[in-house]
């Protein structure tokens, strides 16, 4: 029977990060409900400059993290857009094909280097659980097959994906999927919000892996109640600590996005063991 190897990006930079903790949960809980052997190794990018071999793991689940998603000069930096490259082009041409996931910095850091469009500072930053549209290329798309249209994130970033270069990705065969809430009183344009960017490879700017007690346990932190109630005033915020446990909310998203993409990776590294085995 064949393992089924996950590797965990940190991208946090040595920060405490609710959303790491979460993902960890999450792929802890695929791990206890698989029939097969799965294991699970962190590595952490930013601070430690770990990368996974790719041939020594399956799927790959990348997180967001703080900062700058432009290039600074470290060293990590390099690593991972050759790891990008490495994974991309493996799909291309290996029946065994690599899993990965990325989440608002990896996917933010992603988009920049497949050059796929503007990724910029935002105004203010942005907090809160918010809706998220389906492009028409995101109503096909599985991993949002349980979702309604909006269906609501945690969306936590200083930056934005918008100005996306069309061109790039019809040659790279990538897919915008979802694009943010439409307020047609605000003369700015849509920010992307997640990219198909291969059969194996996807990724959002907003969090799938957030649940309720982090978000609680994330707008203790000052600066993001203070973004929110700033981008969206006390009754937004107050609203959004009311709103949290709905059931229709990012307990749904959570539940869905990353364990079928978890189910799906698995079922695809089985079926090609079996054909090569």
């Amino acid at each position: 029977m064949k393992d089924i190897r996950i590797a965990l990006l940190d991208m946090n930079n040595n920060h405490v990060n609710q959303g790491f903790r979460n993902i960890k949960e999450i792929s802890e809980a695929f791990q206890l409900s698989s029939d097969e052997n799965v294991t699970i190794k962190t590595f952490d990018v930013r601070h430690k400059n770990e990368i996974p071999n790719i041939e020594d793991f399956d799927i790959f689940i990348s997180s967001g993290g703080p900062g700058t998603p432009h290039r600074e000069g470290f060293e990590w930096e390099d690593k991972f857009a050759n790891f990008l490259d490495t994974v991309f082009e493996h799909n291309k041409y290996n029946e065994d094909k690599k899993y990965l996931f990325l989440i608002c910095h990896s996917f933010q850091l992603a988009s920049i280097h497949w050059d796929l469009g503007n990724i910029c500072k935002r105004k203010s930053y942005s907090f809160g659980v918010m809706p998220v549209h389906k492009t028409e290329e995101g109503e096909q798309e599985f991993l949002f097959r349980n979702l309604p249209d909006p269906f609501y994130a945690v969306d936590s970033r200083a930056y934005q994906f918008i100005e996306p270069n069309y061109e790039r990705f019809e040659e790279l065969g990538m897919k915008i999927v979802a694009i943010e809430k439409f307020r047609p009183h605000i003369n700015l344009e849509r920010a992307v919000m997640a990219i198909r960017f291969s059969d194996e490879i996807f990724g959002t700017q907003f969090h799938p892996e957030a649940n309720p007690a982090g978000m609680v346990e994330n707008l203790k932190d000052e600066k993001n109640k203070e973004a929110m109630i700033e981008n969206f005033g006390m009754e937004k915020y107050l609203e959004t600590l009311d709103r949290m446990d709905d059931e229709d909310k990012i307990i749904l998203t959570q539940a869905q996005i990353l364990p079928r993409f978890l189910q799906f990776a698995k079922k695809n590294i089985l079926k090609g063991f079996a054909v090569m085995a």
